[in-house]
Parts: structure tokens; sequence; C-alpha cells
């Protein structure tokens, strides 16, 4: 089906492109720019000269110009023959289709049915005038109040109340989906590209570019659009995306200047020429072809996963996240983050909750159903000896369906779907404040996660630092000069060369514009290094520009752009006299061992000598790092024209270079940061900086920040003695020892994305801890993609971080600042503590009605609670209260406890208390109003009412004392550390005022007039006093249970535990292997076992045959053999286990001599 939409577009646009060729004047049509786009290599370059002639030939046909780009008067134009960069998104669900989803759950259709039975009986009446003496109690009173009319109610009303379940699940889907829609959205216009117009560079949104643009492509950017290369600097692709290839491929204009869609710049720079967009361009293509045949699949695969147990789902899906590949990440987004979802720690401890719950109220309800129909059926026919008339059996049925409602009303009760509700609200809750405190986040149980958080690792620059570069010091013709030096005191040699060597060995993006308010500091464009070295050249009262201006970005001969592995720039240019210079810049320990020469005060090169190396490392570069500053070395080497230099060798080209000078660029640490990591480290998390500076700047601002303080035993190393120490002979990285450094480490210097990845990874997987370390990284670089995508929670830089950064993470920091980090673990905590506040009242409301429901049914026959009146408070208890609890704000003291670990159980001891002690308070006060309320307020008594008959005055007070209970120790639910002060804060949160002000009303109405429908009768004044007086008990009683000490009850532990075994999710720990082992391999290490053992057998019977023969101690040859089954006790790591366990078998024999 896609290809055939895709065709049916294609010609319709071609009819278009026909007309268009002489309307608009474009030479080339889709269709050509289609095929173009599918060849590759030399099939290309080859195609592109025989029909255009080159690419400026292809540029006039697409009426664009290869340096000045488009003039922006004919966009609408293009849009409309090309298309637009848009990929249209799948459609939403309507409303009504969430309506049909949120009718599947199981206990609602149970409740449907049983709403249908009982109003279809409700109609039938009994042939003949006598039938309700026949009939026994079970017509017995309805007829005298003339109410059997009114049967249909119950039926009706529950009916009803389904509907209303049914309409706030599927609204509160509705507004998730559109939620989630809004923040992708938001997502893509953060987005935005360069492209030059009118000779001008500018940013636009992905969305606006069209065929023909001009696009400058850097290191780092995910390309929007296919494209033609006009120009390259070294230009390497990471187009695993598309072709699932993980090397990296060389783009150049004379040999592969095909670049598409989707795929990653990953070293260079250049231009190039927009030939495709949106359903064009080739992820457009995939996409379709995607689009047409996923969402039916899609749904199955759902289906199929929800039709399995809750708790078996939740491990089934790791599976699938554990292996997912590239395409995945396309479908990541989306798939509203399935695949990241599984691994939520709070996700898997609720939906195993919740299975249990579940099958604990299944249990309870089937036992209600099954007592009270065999009561009925005793008491009936067996004690009164009745007969089972023919007619009578619809009155008895109605009976049945009676005793069924009244079970299912007690399964709706027991099962918490409040529990999913709660979790999202309070998560989309968060996220949408997140965003006022800088933090777009792109993988809602990232937010979660977060509050767990025990360590995270930072980049430096940009995030404790202010990414605002300025040079400060400077190194030049042999003196150093501690501020920046008047420029009469440099010879003009050593002057221009420094200023040509700043000016073109740099992106020509990189530029520094003046302020935009008055008195404000200069703004600077791109690489903020590379701006202070040009802030340098402007302070020696130069400028760069006419410099840029003579040698404009294609004369540039060759660059070898900045990489982590070279940690330098170089750009070589071809002088007038045919003869070539390549001017470098980089790292300046790394750049100064490339040295052999350096230039004197008058500007004349020197031998510069290892000797002389060494002395500058510790006289000059060591005290500029020590002061925090970032050291770079500018050099640069003539070569000669003829032979020309073979330009691929590098190792030889970066060489034999001539220092010009050393220069010290300071990069101030933010101002609140030092306070948000004592927060960090007061919340238990501890803060480690990774950076690619040099190890002496890397010290100086660590102990600026706070990281470390002097006199602590900690780590600072670099990568190179990092390696060294975690690595073992054979070059593989060992846990044990990578276990002897991350403890300690608090700062990485000179580290690569490699060491980046693996100390994260090292971190998550060490068993030093009790808990399994949650890590938290940021990054900004395309190479930090595998360490974002390893940690538990990713942070990508907003302003400096690429789009594969962006991509690879969970959360992004729309203003580069650590302190919004801090932010971010608030609000976790905050989701996690909102969840346990809702699960506290939740679960005291369950044990509650259920414990009353169940024997009220078991004693009186009748449930004191009516299946309306339940659905009623399930209501306030599931979306209410999630609503009310989950959108309380964070505070402070939040950041004063440790993080809670992945394996504490969800239920803390205190809220096991809470939860018991409330329990019982509400069972005494419910039970003493069942059995002597009637005396108590000199009432009918409502107990062994018969069907149909009207609501008493009896019942409706225990209704309403229950609801006015749960009203008040909503209060309660706030806090659930034991604090004594349940009001803190309330007035700070209007939703949950208003959501406990509004259940009262509302309550209020129900009673006086609910009527028949709720089983209501009106309560005057003084019993609603009465009942709220009760209410308010809960909250004295709440001070009760707070002053009884949790050590005093021992029992409590173990209550906590209980669910800790079960509960965690797919035990993530312990199943870290096993998530990577499909079925076939399971089988065969199982197969490797039974071999195992089979072996084992044979070899005890062979020892004990020996044993016999040589005459020697039985016991002594036993012991040898336990030994040696204990080593063969691990098997399943074992490779080859014929050849292991042969030799095996016959060691124990050989120390006897015989075999």
């Amino acid at each position: 089906m896609g290809d055939l939409t895709n065709s049916d577009y294609y010609s319709k646009n071609q009819r278009n492109d026909v007309s268009s060729n002489h309307e608009g004047g474009f030479g080339v049509s889709v269709m050509e720019l289609r095929e173009l786009m599918e060849l590759r290599g030399s099939e290309a370059v080859v195609k592109i000269q025989e029909e255009y002639g080159d690419m400026d030939g292809l540029c006039q046909r697409l009426r664009t110009s290869p340096t000045e780009g488009l003039t922006g008067d004919d966009l609408d134009k293009r849009k409309e023959v090309y298309g637009e960069n848009l990929i249209p998104p799948k459609k939403p669900k309507t409303f009504l289709q969430l309506v049909w989803e949120a009718l599947q759950d199981v206990t609602l259709i149970i409740l449907e049915v049983a709403a249908l039975i009982s109003l279809g009986l409700s109609f039938y009446q009994p042939p003949g005038g006598d039938s309700g003496e026949s009939c026994g109690t079970a017509a017995a009173g309805a007829e005298d109040e003339g109410e059997a009319e009114a049967g249909w109610i119950e039926g009706a009303a529950i009916l009803l109340s389904v509907v209303c379940v049914v309409l706030v699940t599927a609204f509160n889907d509705w507004s998730k989906e559109k939620q989630f829609r809004g923040l992708q959205s938001r997502i893509e216009q953060e987005q935005k590209f360069q492209v030059v117009r009118g000779a001008q560079v500018i940013q636009l949104p992905v969305a606006d570019i069209v065929v023909g643009d001009i696009a400058q492509i850097k290191y780092g950017d995910l390309l929007p659009t296919d494209g033609v290369l006009i120009q390259g600097n070294d230009l390497k692709i990471d187009e695993s995306s598309l072709t699932g290839e993980s090397d990296h491929v060389k783009k150049a204009a004379d040999r592969d200047p095909m670049l598409l869609s989707g795929t990653h710049v990953m070293e260079g720079s250049g231009r190039m020429l927009v030939t495709a967009v949106g359903v064009n361009s080739q992820t457009g293509i995939i996409f379709t072809l995607l689009g047409a045949g996923e969402p039916g699949e899609e749904e199955k695969k759902e289906k199929k996963v929800k039709k399995q147990d809750g708790a078996a789902a939740m491990e089934m899906q790791p599976l699938k996240s554990a292996e997912g590949g590239e395409m995945e990440e396309k479908e990541e987004k989306k798939k509203a983050n399935v695949s990241k979802k599984e691994k939520s720690v709070l996700q898997g401890k609720l939906t195993k909750l919740a299975v249990q719950i579940g099958k604990a109220g299944l249990v309870m309800s089937a036992i209600t159903v099954i007592i009270l129909v065999l009561y009925f059926a005793v008491d009936n026919f067996v004690l009164q000896k009745r007969p089972w008339l023919t007619e009578c059996t619809p009155i008895y049925v109605q009976y049945f369906v009676k005793f069924f409602i009244i079970g299912v009303t007690v399964l709706v009760v027991a099962v918490p779907e409040g529990l999913p509700l709660a979790v999202t609200i309070s998560l989309a809750y968060s996220v949408k404040k997140m965003m006022k405190d800088n933090n777009l986040v792109r993988h809602l149980d990232a937010c979660e996660t977060m509050g767990n958080a025990t360590a995270i690792c930072s980049d430096k620059t940009g995030t404790l630092t202010t990414n605002r570069m300025t040079a400060v010091a400077c190194y030049v013709g042999d003196v150093h000069y501690k501020e920046i030096p008047d420029p009469g005191l440099l010879s003009v040699k050593s002057l221009d060369i420094l200023v040509n060597a700043i000016s073109l060995n740099s992106a020509y993006t990189t530029k520094i514009l003046p302020a935009t308010k008055e008195g404000g500091l200069p703004m600077q464009v791109g690489n903020k290094t590379e701006c202070g070295l040009l802030g340098l050249v402007l302070d020696l009262k130069r400028d760069y520009q006419p410099v840029r201006n003579q040698i404009p970005e294609e004369k540039l001969y060759k660059v070898y752009t900045f990489n982590s592995v070279r940690k330098s720039m170089s750009t070589v240019i071809k002088l007038p006299d045919g003869s070539f210079r390549m001017y470098s810049k980089g790292a300046s320990e790394i750049v100064l061992k490339k040295c052999t020469k350096i230039l004197n005060q008058e500007g004349e090169p020197r031998v510069f000598r290892p000797r002389d190396k060494d002395e500058m490392v510790k006289k000059v570069i060591e005290p500029m790092a020590c002061d925090g500053l970032r050291t770079i070395c500018v050099a640069y080497r003539d070569f000669p024209g003829d032979p020309e230099p073979l330009w691929d060798n590098e190792n030889d080209i970066l060489n034999e270079l001539t220092a010009v000078c050393v220069v010290g660029i300071e990069d101030p640490v933010r101002p609140e940061v030092p306070s948000a990591i004592v927060r960090c480290q007061r919340a238990g998390i501890t803060v480690r900086m990774v950076t690619g500076d040099n190890i002496n700047t890397a010290r100086a601002i660590a102990i600026k920040c706070g990281i470390i303080h002097p006199g602590e035993d900690f780590l600072c190393i670099d990568g190179k003695e990092f390696n060294r120490r975690i690595r073992n002979e054979k070059g593989e990285v060992e846990q044990e020892r990578m276990d002897k450094v991350w403890p300690k480490l608090r700062v990485l210097a000179r580290s690569s994305p490699t060491d980046k990845h693996t100390l994260v990874k090292g971190i998550i997987d060490s068993c030093l801890t009790d808990q399994r370390q949650v890590v938290a990284v940021t990054g900004d670089g395309t190479n930090d993609g595998p360490a974002l995508k390893k940690a538990d929670v990713g942070f990508a830089m907003g302003i400096a971080g690429t789009d594969v950064a962006k991509e690879a993470s969970d959360i992004i920091l729309t203003d580069d600042n650590f302190s919004s980090i801090v932010k971010a673990v608030m609000w976790g905590r905050n989701v996690y503590d909102s969840i346990s506040k809702f699960l506290q009242f939740q679960l005291t409301v369950n044990v509650v009605a259920v414990i009353v429901a169940f024997t009220g049914a078991c004693i009186t026959q009748d449930s004191p609670l009516k299946a309306v009146q339940m659905l009623w408070v399930n209501l306030i208890m599931d979306t209410f209260a999630s609503l009310a609890l989950a959108t309380e704000p964070p505070t402070e003291a939040l950041l004063m406890r440790k993080p809670y670990g992945r394996n504490k159980p969800l239920i803390s001891s205190t809220m096991t208390k809470n939860i018991l002690g409330h329990g019982i308070y509400q069972l005494v006060i419910i039970f003493s109003l069942l059995f002597i309320g009637e005396q108590i307020f000199d009432i009918d008594s409502g107990r062994h009412a018969p069907l149909h008959s009207p609501p008493s005055e009896h019942y409706t007070i225990i209704f309403n004392t229950f609801v006015l209970m749960q009203l008040f120790n909503e209060i309660n639910a706030r806090k659930i550390h034991g604090e004594r002060n349940v009001f803190d804060g309330i007035f700070r949160n209007p939703i949950f005022c208003s959501i406990v002000f509004g259940t009262f009303a509302i309550q209020i109405v129900i009673v006086q007039f609910g009527g028949k429908p709720f089983s209501c009768t009106p309560l005057d004044l003084e019993k609603w006093g009465w009942c709220t007086f009760l209410g308010l008990g809960e909250l004295v009683w709440g001070q009760v249970i707070a002053t009884i000490p949790n050590s005093k009850l021992r029992f409590l532990r173990g209550a906590g535990q209980l669910t800790k075994k079960n509960e965690m999710p797919g035990d993530e720990d312990m199943n870290e292997d096993n998530e990577e082992i499909d079925h076939a391999e399971r089988e065969l290490r199982r197969g490797q076992v039974l071999w195992f053992r089979g072996l084992n057998r044979i070899q005890t019977q062979i020892d004990v045959v020996n044993t016999f023969k040589s005459g020697s101690s039985y016991q002594g040859q036993l012991r040898r053999q336990s030994s040696t089954t204990s080593q063969n006790q691990d098997v399943t790591n074992v490779s080859s286990p014929s050849h292991v366990s042969l030799s095996n078998a016959h060691s124990p024999t050989s120390p006897t001599g015989q075999c």
C-alpha cells in the first residue's frame, strides 16, 4: 500500500513538473532528483557530469547560486513543486477510539454485563398475585412500598457510572497524547539549520528548508534533507541509520558527493545543495513505507502484550529494548517512548504491585459471591424447605445477579486502576513544569529515574562554566605575558603569522558580533574556543575579517578538522609562489610535542629541543592550567610546492611544526554552580567532572566548583592513567579494576568519548554497593552519543549540543546549566513521593472497602456499600486523588535525603504503619455503625433489607462517614515520612484544595439528592455533624499514629520487604545477562548443564570403582571429588564443555596413579 500511495503522489507531482518546467523554469523534476539521489559514489558523479555538466549546471537548473544561495522570492513555488520538508505525522487516535479502548477494561465489561442483566430482570413480574409469598424472602417487602418499578435504577446507575469512568479515562489519555504531541513539535521546532540565502548565513527551522537551498553542514549535524556536496573539508558521515554499516563514509565533491537525510556528520564541514525534502528524501521514503504497514502491526503487538499477565508483560519487554537496533531509534520518537518506558524503576514496581493487589481482589470477590449464593440457597431451600418454582426463577436469578454485582464491586474497588493514571498525571504535570525549569523531557520516565540518581558525570565546558571564552594570558616570542600584551611589544612578523593562523585556521562560521545591548558583551557565535582566539586578535588591535575575505573558504587547500583523536585542527593554504603553508592549533601539550622550532623575540624560528619543551610545560603551561585556564598552542609549517606533499599521510604532515604562541583562555565557573553542587552532595549524589581539558585546568575548576575539597581522599586522573588502571595486559576493561577506581574518582581529564562511555558502563555494572548505581550524564558532542544512551538519564545541551547528542538524550537542558540538573533531581524525587502519597491513600481505601464489602456481605447478605456508591468511592480515590496528590509542587526538603535506590520497596515501613493504622480506625468506625448504628442514632436498621427496598438512613450514614473519612485521610496522605504537620504548604497546591472541597460538595449533593440511584436518603444537620466529626477523627488519629515509633512495630519491616521481593522490575541487575540471551541460547545452556551432570555422574561412578580397586580411603577420594564438582558449578560460562569436562573427568583419578 505504501508503494501505491507513493507512486500516486509522484505521478501527480510529475504532471505538476512537466508544466512547472515551463512555468517555474526549474530544469529538474522531482523524479529526476529522486533517481539521482538513489545513486552512490562515482556513479553519482558521472550522472551529474552527463546530465548537468557539473554542480554549477545543477545549481543553474534549480535556479540557485552555489555561493550566494537562494534569493528567497520563489520559496512558495519551490514548496509547491518539490514539497515541504515535513513528514506528515501519524494520525492521533480520535476521542472515540480512546473511549473504545477504555471500554476494553475487563472489570468494566463484567460490570456492564451485570448491569444489563439486572436491568432486564428488573422489568420481569412473576405471574399470579400470591407469588410474592411462594417465592419466599425474594419478593418480600418490595411490593408494599410500591417500589418494584424502581428496580431498574440500580442497573441504570451502574451503567451511568461506567460511562463516567470511561469518559474520564479517555479524556486523560487524550490529553496525555496531546501533551506528548505538543512536546514532540516543540522538540522539532528547536532544530535549526544553517542555510545561505542572499549571500547571508542564517539559521532556519528545519521545516523551512526548500530544494535549491545551500546548507552549511558541520561536525555534529543530523542532516535534515538529502543533498549533493558542493564543497567539503575532511567530511565523514555516519550512514548506519540508513545502511546499517557502522564505518564512517568519507565524502568529497569529486568522489562521493551524495548526502542523505537522517545521517550524522561525524567529522569535517562543507556546503551542500538541497535536492530532496520531506517525503521525497531517503528518510521520508522509509517513513512513508513504514507509515503504511506499521500502525496495524504495532497495535497487534501491543494487544499481544496486554493479553499477558501484567507482570509477564513487564519482563517480556526489556528483551526488545536491549537489542533495539538503529532503526528503532527512529521509531522511538513515534512510539511515545515505548522501548525506554520498560526500564522505568517505578513503572516496574507499580505494575507488579497492581497485579498482586488485583489477584487478591479477584480472590476476595469470588469468595464473596460464592458465600452469598450458598447462604441464600441454604437459607431458602434447605432450612426453610421451599420448592424451586419455575415462575420464581427470574426473581432468584435477580438475587444472584445482585450478589454478582456485589462481587464485581469488591473487585472494582480492589483493582487500583488509578495507579497508572497517577503515574501519568504526575509525570505529565512534572514534565510541563520542568519546561519552565529549562528541562525539555524527551522520555517521560527519565524524569522519575532522575529522582533515584546516585551519580552525575558532567562535562566542564558550558555546563559548569559559562562557555564564554576569553584569552587572558599568552606566551609569545620567549616572553610569558600574564595579561594580553600591547601589540607594540610583539614583533610584526610574529603578529602577522599569529593573526593569519587564528583567522584562517578556524571555522568561518565562528564570528564575534557587536553587543546587542549597550554596555553588553560582544556576542560569540560558533565554536567558543575559536571565539576566544578571535577575541585575542581583536585585543591585539587587528581584525580577522579582511584576512578571511582575502582567502575565502573555498580557496582553503585542505582542512584537517578537529576531532577527539587529533585534538587539533589544521588548515593548508597555497601561497602565491606555489608553496604551501599549514596553520595548526590545538591542546598545548599535544601540539608542542609535534613542534621542532619556536619563534623567538624577532619572529625568527629557533630550535626547540625536548629539554625546552619540558621547561615550557613546567614554567608556562602548568601555571596557566593551575589558574584554571585552558591552554591552546598555535603553530605553522611550510611545505615546498614541488613535489606536492601526500596530504593523506597525516602523521608526516602534522609534524615538525614551528610554535608561534601558547594562549591561556579563561572560561569562568557559572556563579550558581557551586551551590548547586553542594545541594547535590547533600542529597547523596556524587558529582564527577569528565572533560577533555588538561588535568591541572580541570582540577582548578573542580576546586572552584566544590567537586573536590583540598585534603579529601579523591582521585583526579587523566584518560591515559584511567585506562592503565582499569585494563588488563590484553587491554580489556576489568570490572574488578574499575571498582578500585570509580568510587574515589572525581575528575577525569583529557578523556576521550570512549573513556566516558567506559566509566558510565563501569559504574552502572558495578556490584560494590548494595544498590545498583543510577547514573546521569551530560554531553554535547556527537561522540557523547554512546555514553548518553548507556546512562540511565542522558542530558544533552540545548544550546551547544549537536543534533546527534540531542537524539541520544532523554532530557535536553535548554540553558546548558548544571543547576537545571539539580531541579530535574528535585522533580524526579517529587514524582516518586507523589506516587507514594497516592499509594498510601489508595491502599487504605482499598483495604477498608474490600473488607467492609466482604464481611458485610458474608454477615448481612448485602454489602453496606452499594455498587454505585463503590464506583463513586472508586472515582474519588482513583481519578480525583491521583490529580490532587500527584500535583504537589516539590520542596527543597526533597534534597535533604539520600536517593531511594532501585531495590527499596515502594511501600516504606512508615507508609505500612499509616495504611494499617488508618485502616483499623476506619474499620472500627464502620463496623460499629453497621452493627450498632441504629441504636446509637435511634433509627431503623438497614440490615437484611429485601430486594428493591428503599434506601435506609442507616446505610446512608455508613456511606457518608466512609467518604468523609477518605476525604480527611487524603490530607493525611500528603505526608509519607511521618511528619506531624499535614497542612504544611497545602495552599501552595490549589488543585489539591479545589479537589477536596469539590468532592465534599458533590458528596453533599449525592446524599441529599441522590435518592434511589445512589441508595441514599437525605440526612439532617445533626447526623451530618456526626459524620463530619467521625471524618475529622482521621486527622487526630493520624497524630496518634505518628507518635508510635516504627522501631516498636517489628512486623512492619517484614511488610515492607514483602513487596520488595516480588516488586522488582524484572530485577534488572540479576537479569542483566539474561536480557541479552534469547530462548535458543537458554536451551543451549540447559543442554550444557545436563551434559555436565551426566559427565559428573559417570565420573563419580568411575571414581568409586577406582577407589575400590586401589583400596585407598574412600573418604579422601570423595573429598577430592567434591572439590572438582565445585569447579564445575558455574558451568554456564564454559564455551567448550566436552573438552573441559573430559580433562576434569580424568583429573581425580590421576593422583592415585590409576586410569
